[in-house]
């Protein structure tokens, strides 16, 4: 299917790994070119090289005030935004400190915040653009051992929803997209930290994760990230014009409520 995307420009946060990473790619197969700020240029580089011109790298923490500056000056203005920078621990809710849970806020929405709140009124003035809030079903069902992180993904819908209350009457669209677990060389490393026995293969980890923290999961697996990146290039494309403040879940049936 052609998502009549060519010759758009994005801006995709978190974009040298995982999701973000995939989001990069199925955007770059669609005809777009791809801004992907980040801190370690090194790193950027070795994730982004394949892409030539057709990714352009930002040396910039976009979870900083001073990061998101950066990228604004570096990128004026974009049609497609993608909210995707996020980070993630687990602790118990009593060892949460104060300094736990603004970091997590200022990486997890503030980054977004920041962006948004300039590429947005440029979209609604030239009456096009999409923004794409990348949450997490831990925004609807907070996981009891990473409060703060469901804290920071209920925090994305209710920005998405309450942006998407001003693009009445335009062709723009602010949406948030839910996946649920999704492989990546971190949450291997997640399932098997919380794993009740030492040192399990990934394997292992992987199947006593579902048994016993996501049971609801119907895919009883971890999502692949380019499962997510297609619905993020769809809603990202024209073609999803009558998709708009919504919260489009890439969960594996994990939620239980049909909403």
């Amino acid at each position: 299917m052609d998502l009549k995307l060519k010759g758009k420009q994005a801006l995709v946060t978190g974009g040298s790994a995982g999701i973000g990473l995939a989001i990069v790619k199925a955007l770059v197969e669609e005809g777009v070119h791809v801004t992907v700020p980040g801190r370690d240029e090194k790193k950027l580089k070795a994730a982004l090289g394949e892409f030539g011109d057709k990714v352009t790298i930002v040396v910039a923490d976009p979870g900083t005030a001073e990061g998101a500056e950066a990228v604004i000056k570096a990128v004026p203005e974009t049609d497609i935004l993608v909210n995707n920078l996020g980070i993630y621990e687990a602790k118990k809710f009593e060892d949460i400190t104060d300094a736990d849970w603004q970091k997590l806020f200022d990486v997890n929405v503030m980054s977004g915040v920041r962006l948004s709140r300039h590429y947005f009124p440029l979209m609604l003035k030239k009456n096009d653009g999409r923004v794409i809030f990348i949450s997490s079903e831990s925004g609807v069902m907070t996981p009891g051992e990473m409060v703060h992180y469901g804290m920071t993904k209920s925090a994305q819908l209710a920005i998405s929803r309450g942006m998407a209350e001003a693009t009445k009457g335009t062709r723009v669209t602010v949406n948030t997209v839910l996946p649920g677990p999704t492989r990546s060389e971190g949450i291997v490393s997640f399932l098997e930290s919380i794993a009740s026995k030492p040192n399990p293969t990934p394997e292992e980890a992987e199947k006593e994760f579902f048994e016993k923290h996501r049971q609801s999961s119907l895919l009883q697996r971890l999502i692949e990230s380019e499962e997510v990146a297609t619905t993020v290039a769809y809603l990202a494309s024209p073609l999803s014009a009558a998709t708009n403040g919504a919260a489009i879940r890439v969960e594996g049936g994990l939620l239980r409520s049909i909403y």
